[in-house]
C-alpha cells in the first residue's frame, strides 16, 4: 500500500512577545527543512500572555503559520470582537454559543494545495460552561468530512480526564486531537487504535524560566498573599513546543506524532 503523507505541525501556546520571537526565528526553516505542509498555533496568550491584537495576528501569519486557534483567553483583548471575522484562518472555539462572533473550524489548505481540516474545541471541566465539546465537535466534523479526510483537533481544555476522554470518542473520525491550555508538554503521544494522533497537552512556546509562561515572583506573590496582581510574562529560557503529524491524505489517519523541543540559542 502507497502512502500520501502530509506533515502538519501544530505549535503550542505562544506566550507573549518570547514566544512570537522563538516562532519567528525558528519556524521558517523549521517548515523548510521538515517538509511542512501546514503550520497551526494557538494564538490566545500571544499579547503579553493574554488574548491577541490584529497586529499579532498578521505578525504570526507571517511566520509561516496557516491557522490560529485559540481558547478561553481569546476575548482578553476587547479588539479582538471587530477583527476576528476579518481572518478566515483565527478561530475561537466552536462550542461558544451561537451568535459568538468568529467561528470554530475552518478548512485550510496545505503548501501543495491539500485540504486539511482544523476544529478547535474548549473544555467545559474547571472552566466556562459552553455547549458540549463532544457534540459540538460531531457537528464540525459533519461539515468538514466531505471536503476533506484529514481533521485536526485543538482540545483547549483543563482536565486530562475530559481531553482523553474526546480523543476516545474522536478515535477514528478525526486524524488529531491535540491537547492545549495547562502550558506544560505531556509525554503521552500516541497514534489511538483508529489512526487518531494524540497528546494530551502539546505545550507553550515561550519563557521556561517561569511559572507557565510567567514571571516567578509574580506568581508566588498571588499564591503566598492570595491578592490578586498584574502578571507579566517572563523573558528568559525560550523554548518552541510543539507536534509533528504525519497523515496518510487518502484516509486521513494519523501515521505518525514527534513531540518537538527545541531552545532558542541565544
Amino acid at each position: 500500500m502507497v502512502f500520501e503523507s502530509m506533515k502538519i505541525l501544530f505549535i503550542g501556546d505562544i506566550i507573549g512577545k518570547p514566544g512570537r520571537r522563538v516562532v519567528r526565528r525558528l519556524l521558517p526553516d523549521i517548515v523548510c527543512h521538515r517538509e511542512i505542509d501546514l503550520v497551526i498555533a494557538n494564538c490566545e496568550n500571544a499579547a503579553g500572555g493574554f488574548g491577541v491584537t490584529r497586529n499579532i495576528v498578521e505578525e504570526l501569519y507571517r511566520c509561516n503559520i496557516n491557522v490560529l486557534t485559540s481558547g478561553n483567553h481569546i476575548w482578553d483583548k476587547k479588539e479582538v470582537e471587530e477583527f476576528i471575522e476579518d481572518y478566515e484562518t483565527l478561530l475561537r472555539p466552536a462550542n461558544y454559543p451561537e451568535g459568538t462572533p468568529g467561528k470554530g473550524s475552518v478548512l485550510a489548505r496545505g503548501s501543495s494545495g491539500n485540504r486539511i481540516g482544523v476544529i478547535n474545541l474548549m473544555g467545559r471541566v474547571f472552566m466556562r460552561p459552553l455547549d458540549c465539546p463532544f457534540k459540538v465537535a460531531e457537528r464540525e466534523i459533519e461539515k468538514l468530512k466531505d471536503k476533506t479526510r484529514v481533521i485536526i483537533v485543538d482540545m483547549h481544555a483543563e482536565a486530562t480526564s475530559e481531553k482523553q476522554a474526546i480523543g476516545w470518542f474522536l478515535d477514528g473520525r478525526v486524524s488529531a486531537v491535540l491537547g492545549t491550555h495547562t502550558h506544560v508538554q505531556t509525554a503521552d503521544e500516541r497514534i489511538l487504535p483508529g489512526g487518531t494522533a494524540y497528546i494530551t497537552d502539546v505545550g507553550m512556546t515561550g519563557p521556561f524560566d517561569s511559572v507557565i509562561g510567567i514571571r516567578k515572583n509574580l506568581i508566588l506573590k498571588r499564591f503566598l498573599t492570595c491578592i490578586p496582581n498584574k502578571l507579566d510574562v517572563a523573558s528568559r529560557d525560550v523554548w518552541l513546543k510543539g507536534v509533528m503529524i504525519d497523515v496518510d491524505e487518502n484516509s486521513g489517519k494519523s501515521i505518525r506524532i514527534e513531540r518537538l523541543n527545541i531552545e532558542l540559542e541565544n
